[in-house]
Formats: structure tokens, sequence, C-alpha cells
């Protein structure tokens, strides 16, 4: 992608929940974009981290051990393997930053699974 994007926006213009859109490439990774308001559900990624940023509104990713609170401009890596859940209890607007071969709920396969070609559908 060659041209000038605002995440913000993007975002904020989807019309799915936890529905993740790709606007982006950096390297082997993906720059995704989701607009999300609930609960997501445990999974874990064994190999790979993911990288959450709040464009807007806030989350709850809990683990196994702890959970962490983030709010608009706060952004919380899960290492790679730690079982997560992300929580927003208003709509929310997140940045993900994944590897390409990342599965969007990791080793779970439920109702808000969407395939990469999802991912990939224009916005």
């Amino acid at each position: 992608m060659t041209d000038v994007v605002s995440p913000a926006k993007i975002a904020a213009s989807l019309s799915e929940l936890w529905s993740p859109r790709v606007i982006g490439e950096v390297d082997n990774n993906y720059v995704k974009v989701a607009k999300i308001h609930g609960v997501f559900g445990w999974h874990a990624h064994l190999d790979e981290d993911e990288l959450f940023y709040v464009l807007e509104g806030r989350l709850r990713i809990e683990m196994e051990d702890r959970s962490v609170d983030l709010d608009t401009g706060d952004l919380f890596v899960v290492p790679k393997g730690v079982r997560h859940n992300p929580v927003a209890e208003q709509e929310c607007r997140v940045l993900l930053i994944e590897r390409k071969s990342t599965l969007h709920t990791g080793d779970a396969v439920t109702e808000k699974t969407r395939s990469l070609e999802d991912q990939l559908r224009p916005v």
C-alpha cells in the first residue's frame, strides 16, 4: 500500500464488530483495524505476538495471570502463547499488528473467526 490512510477513520467506518480489516503491510506483518464491543473469547497465538493499540475507547485484555486496561492512545503486546480475552464494555476501535500467519482467533474457532480473505476485503 502506498497511499496515506487514517486508521481511526477507517475503523470508525466499519459496520461489523470483531471483524478486523487489513489496511497496510510492514514486512511480514499486517496492520489491521477493528471496531469491537463485548467479549471476544479466550484464545492464544502459539507462535506470534499480537500488538493492540487503542485508537478510541477502552479495552481490557484479560490473561490467565492478570488483566490490563487500555485507554485511547495506549498500546500493549500480548506475548506469543499467552491465553487472552479482549473485552470492550463500550464500543472501541483498535489497531492491530500481527504476522501474516496469525490466525484471527488463534487456537480457537468461534462465530467471530474471520478468514484472511475476509480481512483483506477492501474497506
